[in-house]
């Protein structure tokens, strides 16, 4: 079946829309935009332009997708949004495209739902199955893992990296690299650690003694004196081999901003 259109729809010529794909009233779908099939973009949301939507997706009204990177350096260069499958994108969400300096492409996985008013920011990578709540924003060149959960109205710096299924409280402002599985909140000047994300990753299939090592893991990385390399160490000394040594390993390896660490313990 080829597209449903509404008649006060833009569509560009240059777009390309695949079957079964639904556009609302006063939808725009600009230049160079891509929408596999079976998506819907509601009344009134922008496709602006270097847009690529994947299949099966559904764009709420006044999303807006594909917009200049809100970066004083851009200078018209051209860059892209990638979108992956069954993804859900709410009222007045808002996505960037990328930069040249970061790579040129902000990118979304499959099955992600962004919550009203979220932002993604220039050059984001984000996983899979990730939920993005109301008000919730992510600047430029951050990076979220699979299962994330980021809260209402939480803040996200800079090319921080979000660890996969980790959980981030709302009107928390996160400044350094969250270690995956972490179920973190702010209040006032205080972070608080309250463990791994147990509820969530049992909703994923982590099994209870994925999740026991994992607590034992942040206890020797969060709750004694050992600095990031001789956290690791002894992680490599007490889990030799693991798979949880091995994803908390890496992370902490390829850290930029730092772990954060300075928390008051629940």
């Amino acid at each position: 079946m080829s597209a449903t259109i509404d008649p006060t729809a833009q569509v560009s010529p240059t777009a390309s829309l695949g079957r079964d794909v639904s556009l609302g009233a006063y939808a725009i779908i600009g230049d160079n935009v891509t929408v596999g099939d079976g998506s819907v973009i509601k009344h009134h949301a922008i496709l602006e332009c270097n847009t690529r939507i994947g299949r099966e997706c559904v764009i709420f009204p006044f999303a807006s997708i594909g917009t200049d990177p809100q970066d004083v350096t851009f200078k018209g260069e051209e860059t892209w949004v990638e979108i992956g499958d069954r993804n859900t994108i709410r009222e007045f969400a808002t996505i960037n495209r990328g930069t040249a300096k970061g790579g040129g492409t902000t990118r979304l996985g499959d099955d992600n739902y962004l919550m009203a008013y979220s932002h993604v920011g220039h050059d984001c990578r984000i996983g899979n199955k990730t939920v993005i709540i109301n008000g919730a924003t992510l600047a430029g060149h951050v990076e979220v893992d699979d299962h994330v959960v980021i809260s209402a109205h939480s803040s996200v710096h800079q090319f921080v990296h979000i660890g996969r299924n980790a959980y981030i409280g709302g009107y928390t402002i996160v400044l350094q690299d969250v270690l995956p599985f972490a179920k973190i909140s702010q209040v006032r000047e205080n972070y608080f650690l309250y463990g791994p994300n147990s509820i969530g990753m049992m909703r994923n299939g982590i099994s209870r003694e994925f999740i026991n090592t994992i607590k034992d893991i942040f206890r020797i990385i969060f709750r004694s004196d050992l600095n990031t390399s001789q956290a690791l160490d002894r992680l490599n000394q007490t889990y030799p081999d693991s798979e949880e040594t091995r994803i908390i390993g890496e992370f902490m390896q390829r850290t930029r901003r730092g772990i954060l660490k300075n928390f008051v313990h629940k």
